[in-house]
C-alpha cells in the first residue's frame, strides 16, 4: 500500500507536467510553422514570444547534436528516481516535490527525443534567454526546489545539533543564541 501511495503521487505530479508539457509543444507544432513567432501584444514582443524551435541539445539550448546522449541520461535519472523516491520520508515533502517535477521534465523531453529524431520542441522566448519548454522549467524548477531543501535541511540539523550541545552542557541559551555560537559566530 505504501509503494501504491508513494508512487501514485510521483506518477500524478510527473504525469501533469507530462500531459501539460506534451499538450503545449503540439499546440506550437501544429498551430506555428517552423521558426514562427506568436505574439498578439506587439509591444511585448521584444519581451516574450512564442516561437516554433527545434532543439538537439540539452536545456536551453546548451551542447547541441547531443540528443541521444540526453535521452540516454534522461532514462537513467527516471529509474534512479523511480529506485529512489518510495524511500523518501513522507515528510521530506521538498525533495519528493523536486524529484516529481525533475521526473516529468526529464520524461516531457523524453518523449520529444524518442520521436522527433532526438530533438525536442522549444517555445518559450523571454528576452535574450535561450527559448525553452515545459519540461525544461519543470527541471530548472525541481533542481532549485532541491537545493533550497537541502539547505532548508541543512539549517535545521544545525539548529538541532545545536540545541543538543546546550541541553548536554546544561546551559541555558535561547535556540538563536545556541545556534549562532555553534556556528563560531
Amino acid at each position: 500500500m505504501k509503494y501504491l501511495r508513494d508512487y501514485g503521487l510521483l506518477l500524478g505530479m510527473a504525469g501533469s507536467i507530462i500531459i501539460l508539457d506534451q499538450w503545449t509543444k503540439a499546440l506550437v507544432r501544429t498551430n506555428l510553422p517552423i521558426g514562427g513567432i506568436w505574439m498578439p501584444l506587439d509591444w511585448l514582443r521584444p519581451y516574450a514570444r512564442i516561437v516554433h524551435w527545434y532543439n538537439s541539445g540539452a536545456a536551453f539550448g546548451l551542447f547541441q547534436d547531443g540528443g541521444m546522449v540526453f535521452a540516454i541520461l534522461a532514462l537513467l535519472v527516471a529509474g534512479l528516481i523511480l529506485y529512489y523516491f518510495p524511500h523518501i520520508p513522507p515528510r521530506d515533502w521538498m525533495l519528493r516535490l523536486a524529484l516529481g517535477l525533475q521526473l516529468g521534465g526529464a520524461t516531457g523531453n523524453l518523449i520529444d527525443r524518442l520521436t522527433m529524431n532526438w530533438r525536442v520542441t522549444d517555445f518559450i522566448s523571454i528576452g535574450t534567454f535561450p527559448v525553452f519548454n515545459v519540461a525544461d522549467s519543470s527541471i530548472t524548477i525541481g533542481v532549485g526546489v532541491l537545493l533550497l531543501g537541502v539547505w532548508l535541511k541543512g539549517r535545521s540539523e544545525q539548529a538541532h545539533a545545536a540545541a543538543a550541545f546546550v541541553s548536554e552542557a546544561g546551559l541555558e541559551a535561547e535556540p538563536s543564541l545556541a545556534v549562532d555560537e555553534a556556528q563560531g559566530e
